[in-house]
């Protein structure tokens, strides 16, 4: 299997584990790929784990150690009670793997590959609408800071980063407001998640160590995770959970090698896509705020 550079990239943060799946550190980098047949040792002089992913994957691609290489990232057993984290990661994998004309499909506990015969994008699961970019834009949401129900120190910075995210925008500086949206996102995601802890903790994408199978605090968890649990219990839709996503790879590149790998270079539309994420999950996290609020008050009430 002969995988194009984006495809890479994206293998490449899949199994060093950055944002999600299994987090490897440089000495279990080394060992994920001696089990490739690599002889390497881990010690002073050792590179950037991105950068030694990404040599390892040129390496072994268009070979049979990178089928092994990609069957050993999605081993079922390594995600036993995550098994929905593993089929949204194969689910976004897929997409990047469709430009190859490749497919990975899981039946049960069996990871297997199919060959494309065209490129096929937009491979969201069949359950779901896909929703187009233009229309996302066009539609109206009211991001009321205060409807979150956070603490008031708190909705105070929130008010203040986004008052200067919009002067970014209008400054014509793309790269600071994402960075800064990303913040805000993750931020009013994790204040969510600590508002309503037991839902969190109960959904099926909630992230666990890996060691102890147990649910990970909350200041510990992603944006990753925080945008699939948050879609999980019902608080996002399916349009701000997929752009969500967007926000989260575009946040990413706050770190300049990341920037230059991609050659990613946003402009103002970029921006107001993000933007426009962040409002709709302002706008989403508010009103599942007051339903459950609502509901939580109700239940009190005396016949």
């Amino acid at each position: 299997m002969q995988l194009n550079a984006k495809t890479l990239e994206k293998l490449r943060v899949i199994i060093n584990g950055d944002e999600r799946g299994e987090y490897r550190s440089g000495p279990r980098l080394v060992a994920f790929f001696n089990e490739l047949g690599f002889n390497d040792t881990y010690g002073k002089g050792f590179p950037s784990r991105w950068q030694y992913t990404d040599e390892k994957l040129k390496q072994i691609n268009g070979t049979p150690e990178l089928d092994k290489c990609l069957k050993n990232v999605f081993a079922v057993v390594n995600y036993v009670g995550r098994i929905a984290e593993l089929d949204v990661l194969l689910d976004e994998f897929n997409q990047y793997l469709a430009f190859d004309k490749w497919a990975i499909l899981r039946d049960n506990d069996i990871i297997t590959f199919k060959k494309l015969e065209k490129v096929i994008v937009n491979t969201e699961k069949s359950n779901t609408s896909e929703i187009k970019e233009d229309e996302f834009l066009k539609q109206a949401f009211v991001a009321d800071i205060d409807s979150l129900g956070l603490d008031a120190y708190i909705i105070e910075i929130i008010k203040i980063r986004l008052k200067e995210v919009e002067n970014c925008v209008n400054s014509e500086a793309p790269l600071a407001s994402i960075l800064l949206i990303g913040s805000i996102l993750e931020g009013i995601l994790l204040g969510a998640a600590l508002m309503h802890p037991q839902k969190y903790n109960q959904s099926q994408s909630a992230p666990k160590e890996k060691e102890s199978d147990r649910i990970k605090r909350f200041p510990e968890w992603s944006l990753s995770n925080l945008i699939d649990v948050s879609f999980d219990i019902g608080m996002l839709k399916q349009d701000v959970k997929k752009f969500s996503h967007v926000v989260r790879d575009f946040r990413n590149y706050i770190h300049p090698y990341e920037q230059m790998s991609s050659r990613f270079i946003p402009d103002k539309h970029t921006a107001l896509i993000c933007l426009q994420v962040l409002k709709a999950a302002i706008s989403q996290i508010g009103i599942f705020h007051k339903s459950t609020k609502e509901a939580v008050l109700n239940d009190k009430t005396p016949f």
